[in-house]
């Protein structure tokens, strides 16, 4: 998974930790708190470790980072040293670069990067993105399993459409190209809401996207417009366990939810939580270790 939320800084540091898998989630969260960008790579497949890595200015919120690992430390029960290194801010955005060519997605999309000269022929749907700024630039398992998800409940043609935690905005703008239909997306971070307007505007697409700034549910916007025919959240499993009961009371019956940012061994957890609120799973999709549910309200 690769997080980013402000433009690259003169001088830069890596700070990274090395955590067994049930820590991730909390060390993420803390690390995203002060980092430009986060990364959750496999580091050790037998032991099942996990490197969380952020890229964040040099004393940049030292003290919020302190009080972020702490917490982290408290609720996982898991204490890691915090490794540092220099990181050159120019270097970065040019693996950055390198590291996002145009990506084939599923059977109709093609994620390309603003920094490509102009995208590549094909039928595809193109989806541009800045490739350094927010998150959700298609080579992640969540987003990628969340786009051949949308490929598999088109047919649906759902009308209401809420894209909670956009990010980027690749899933909302993915669904209102296929779809042809307008999409309500919302997140937590403003950042994230300014870089989807921006992408959206980049795609031609700002009238289909409304981009808006919400704590999960609690946007007035996100209510009214409630029922939804097709919800995405792409987040974490624990705040995806927390938001069942809103997510299932906004859902329109035979309403259709795409849920990521979990990792396979996180999907009996986020399935029972929704499950107990009347959701049926119709589909799991994997992607490496990244899991992304389909589940359906039931008319």
């Amino acid at each position: 998974m690769t997080i980013s939320r402000r433009r690259h800084a003169t001088e830069l540091e890596t700070i990274s930790v090395v955590v067994p898998e049930a820590a991730v989630e909390a060390y993420e969260s803390a690390i995203s708190m002060v980092c430009t960008t986060v990364g959750i790579f496999e580091f050790d497949e037998e032991e099942r470790m996990w490197r969380v890595e952020g890229v964040k200015d040099v004393g940049h919120a030292e003290a919020e980072l302190a009080t972020a690992l702490a917490l982290a430390e408290l609720t996982s029960g898991v204490s890691v040293p915090l490794e540092r290194s220099h990181t050159e801010s120019e270097g970065w955005l040019a693996r950055t670069y390198e590291s996002f060519p145009a990506q084939e997605v599923g059977q109709r999309f093609i994620i390309c990067g603003s920094h490509l000269d102009a995208p590549p022929a094909t039928r595809r749907i193109v989806v541009t993105l800045d490739a350094g700024m927010a998150f959700g630039s298609g080579e992640h398992g969540s987003t990628r399993g969340c786009l051949r998800a949308l490929e598999s409940i088109a047919h649906r043609k759902p009308q209401r459409i809420l894209d909670l935690g956009c990010g980027s905005g690749i899933l909302a703008m993915a669904a209102a190209t296929l779809l042809r239909r307008p999409v309500l997306a919302t997140d937590i971070d403003p950042w994230s809401v300014r870089i989807t307007r921006e992408n959206a505007a980049r795609n031609g697409l700002s009238r289909l996207i409304d981009a808006r700034y919400s704590n999960g549910w609690s946007a007035p916007a996100i209510r009214k417009a409630a029922p939804y025919d097709l919800v995405f959240a792409n987040i974490l499993a624990r705040p995806l366990c927390l938001m069942a009961k809103d997510l299932a009371a906004h859902l329109a019956p035979g309403g259709t939810v795409i849920l990521a940012g979990l990792l396979n061994t996180q999907v009996r957890m986020v399935l029972v939580a929704h499950q107990r609120c009347g959701l049926v799973m119709e589909r799991r999709l994997r992607e490496g270790d990244w899991a992304t549910l389909v589940l359906r309200k039931p008319f």
